[in-house]
């Protein structure tokens, strides 16, 4: 059954670049969680890091917390492997939790599609909202719409989110 809106999150265990496993548990004290498919090789991925990375060190304090999560098969994609995720992010200085999903599990039970694919829930860890970060990947400063900021506001302040779907975009998930 895909995760649709107002439906719960799915619970995963998964390990982290920081070498511990992770699961939603562990978020419990969140007001919200942002769940987001994504990889190490797409160009839209690369596009949005900057803008992920922001969105963690803005809603960190109102209680929010960004988990990103690479299902994406590495044998024929080998900059999505674990030793290269852990890379990335020393290199960009992750401030979010980057798993990884070898069995491509966690992507079949959210029934995601793309990277980057954001699934955003809250407290009581139901869909809020699903789809894109903004409007413009290639060009930051021509963003009209931060989709995910919006949503975010509206959950953290328990109002009603204006756009519960837009239309991921980005590279598919690699399957096996």
């Amino acid at each position: 059954m895909p995760v649709t809106i107002g439906s719960k999150a799915v619970d995963f265990s998964l390990p982290g670049v920081d070498g511990k496993n992770h699961s939603l548990a562990e978020l419990k004290d969140k007001d919200a969680v942002i769940v987001i498919f994504s990889c190490n090789h797409c160009p839209y991925v690369k596009a949005y890091e900057d803008r992920i990375i922001a969105v963690q060190k803005d809603y960190a304090s109102r209680g929010a917390a960004v988990v990103a999560i690479n299902s994406n098969e590495d044998a024929g994609h080998p900059e999505d492997s674990f030793a290269e995720m852990v890379r990335r992010a020393e290199e960009k200085k992750f401030n979010f939790l980057y798993l990884r999903d070898e069995s491509q599990e966690a992507a079949r039970r959210y029934s995601a599609t793309h990277t980057p694919q954001i699934f955003l829930f809250d407290r009581e860890r139901r869909l809020r909202y699903t789809g894109k970060i903004d409007d413009n990947w290639q060009e930051p400063g021509k963003v009209a719409r931060k989709y995910l900021r919006e949503a975010l506001d509206a959950v953290l302040a328990g109002r009603d989110v204006p756009e519960p779907e837009t239309h991921a975009i980005g590279c598919t998930i690699k399957w096996k």
